[in-house]
């Protein structure tokens, strides 16, 4: 077994999550007592977390934390409600069944990999109803939309719930040849790695958040803030990184799918 040191950032104290022996974070305006980590010291972007969610940690301890780790430990990103776990054979009703089948640390037969992710999740075939009713601008531009399950893709998904035409004017910012990959990435899979959740070692994680973040502030300047609201938009910003972090790390480098879980600790 390897060192494996996982996160897990929460917008409310939990009791429960704190049953759980992970490194809890603290992020958003709540108050939170010592046993979490907050991002407001330091060099940090705390006053963007309602539009960046757990990037606002991210992002903290990639500016201060990260160095601090030799290239040895592998560093996990979880949430509230969502987590690595160590298969998905297992029946997860109650916070101690989730406590013991909690993924804490790397086989040695895993050693191979250089990041993990969650297990993707598909976005094909699209409801109906919604693609009637969300995807009507996608259904006037291509009408075989409707009959061609192949083109409920990425790209189809994000212009229905997180505004239509806003990832391709985010990927309109990225230098090629990464803005034709991930283009390409974004029309021709139906499927994704989701969560913003990766597990890798520091110099790889640093490289993942410099190209991240480089884009995301970039992408500030043409949506910035103030229309960004509601389910849509309101989080653009962690919506756009969780197709990003699945299109980069699948295509830089030999990465393992893992189980993940839904859970609510509260």
């Amino acid at each position: 077994m390897t060192n494996l040191k996982i996160y897990c950032v929460s917008n409310l104290a939990n009791k429960n999550l704190e049953k759980l022996d992970l490194t809890l974070v603290g992020v958003g305006k709540n108050n939170f007592p010592k046993n979490y980590l907050t991002c407001n010291i330091g060099n940090n972007i705390q006053h963007k977390e309602k539009y960046y969610s757990e990037l606002t940690f991210h992002y903290w301890f990639w500016k201060n934390e990260l160095e601090k780790f030799d290239n040895d430990t592998w560093i996990g990103f979880c949430q509230k409600r969502r987590f690595f776990i160590k298969n998905d054979f297992y029946n997860i009703n109650n916070i101690n069944d989730l406590k013991h089948n909690i993924l804490r640390s790397i086989p040695d037969e895993w050693s191979s990999f250089d990041a993990f992710v969650c297990e993707p999740i598909k976005v094909s075939p699209a409801k109906m109803i919604k693609l009637i009713k969300r995807g009507w601008k996608n259904l006037v531009k291509n009408p075989t939309i409707l009959f061609d399950k192949n083109k409920h893709n990425i790209k189809l998904q994000f212009d229905m719930f997180h505004g239509y035409g806003n990832l391709d004017k985010a990927i309109d910012l990225m230098k090629s040849p990464e803005k034709e990959k991930f283009r390409e990435y974004v029309n021709f899979n139906v499927q994704f790695n989701p969560n913003i959740m990766v597990i890798s070692k520091r110099l790889i994680l640093d490289k993942w958040f410099t190209a991240l973040f480089d884009w995301l502030f970039n992408c500030e300047k043409i949506f910035g803030f103030s229309d960004l609201k509601g389910y849509d938009t309101g989080r653009l910003y962690a919506y756009l990184s969780e197709r990003y972090l699945s299109f980069w790390f699948n295509e830089h480098y030999n990465i393992k799918e893992c189980p993940w879980i839904f859970f609510d600790t509260k």
